[in-house]
């Protein structure tokens, strides 16, 4: 059976990022990423200039589009 478990390896150390593997020894198989200080840190992204002024809103919470009779 092969299950995917998630670590950090430093200095020597496993760190688990999740769920420990459930047994005391096992083969494993060590696929290496990036180096976490080469990992870019999340970039916020933003909508386009080309489309600022274009939105409409339309109703909200005190205005609804539609009355709530319906």
């Amino acid at each position: 059976m092969l299950q995917s478990f998630e670590a950090i390896y430093d200095h020597g150390q496993i760190k688990w990022l999740g769920d420990k593997p459930p047994a005391e020894a096992a083969r494993v198989i060590v696929t290496m990423l990036a180096p976490l200080e080469s990992v870019p840190a999340k970039v916020r992204r933003a909508p386009s200039g080309r489309i600022a002024g274009k939105g409409k809103i339309l109703g909200d919470i005190v205005a609804p589009v539609i009355p709530e009779s319906q």
